[in-house]
């Protein structure tokens, strides 16, 4: 398992986002040499955990349980074939591009070691949304990637540290529930009925996600 990319983004003024800066930074370029990778702060205030990554809407990115985005490059290829068109690391506006890594199939809570210093917590899944539509400029892609239920993953920075592309990606650790990136965004978006399945993952889960479940349950019951 290895790191292909890592890859930041900068603002970029456009039309097809309602952020309050009026700009994007989802246009992500590999970084040439090491990136310094640290826990941003609280999501409102903080943006991304990588240094040199710019986040232009505080209210839905960033912040530590989001402080870095990857997407496997395997997934990217399918996507390729499939709009016949090339796609470039960075592309879907991940930071981190990766190679032999199941992204949306780890479980919230899993724990990656890249290269010597950084150990990475997944949280919860990336969602779909105007900006990420227009950068790609495809018709009906929110509805299309949602469909295709492999979102990439989010994760905090448990430890801080400098990664580079090439460095090597271990799991160090995988959660004993079967809480998977693929199944929280289903219940975020197309099976709300499997939300209180996530309160499994305990406190790795991202915090929304845990109060969507739980708000769930107490308004339905839980079914199990």
């Amino acid at each position: 398992m290895q790191l292909l990319s890592v890859n930041v983004g900068r603002l970029k003024s456009v039309e097809y986002t309602d952020a309050p800066s009026g700009g994007t930074g989802i246009d992500k370029q590999p970084a040439e040499g090491p990136v310094r990778v640290v826990a941003p702060g609280p999501k409102g205030s903080a943006g991304s955990g990588l240094a040199g990554d710019v986040i232009a809407d505080l209210r839905h990115h960033g912040g530590d349980d989001q402080a870095v985005y990857a997407f496997a490059r395997e997934d990217l290829d399918a996507w390729q074939d499939e709009l016949a068109r090339p796609l470039a690391d960075g592309a879907f506006g991940e930071n981190l591009t990766t190679s032999g890594v199941d992204v949306s199939g780890a479980k919230i809570g899993e724990r990656w070691r890249i290269g010597s210093d950084v150990l990475l917590e997944v949280t919860s899944s990336r969602i779909p949304c105007r900006t990420f539509a227009g950068h790609l400029g495809e018709k009906g892609w929110v509805r299309r990637f949602t469909q295709n239920g492999a979102p990439g993953a989010y994760l905090r920075v448990v430890e801080p540290g400098e990664i580079r592309a090439g460095d090597t990606i271990e799991i160090v650790h995988t959660p004993a529930h079967e809480v998977t990136v693929a199944l929280q965004f289903r219940s975020a978006t197309t099976e709300r009925a499997l939300l209180p399945r996530l309160l499994a993952a305990g406190d790795a889960l991202h915090p929304e996600s845990a109060s969507a479940a739980r708000a769930y349950v107490e308004k339905y019951g839980n079914p199990e």
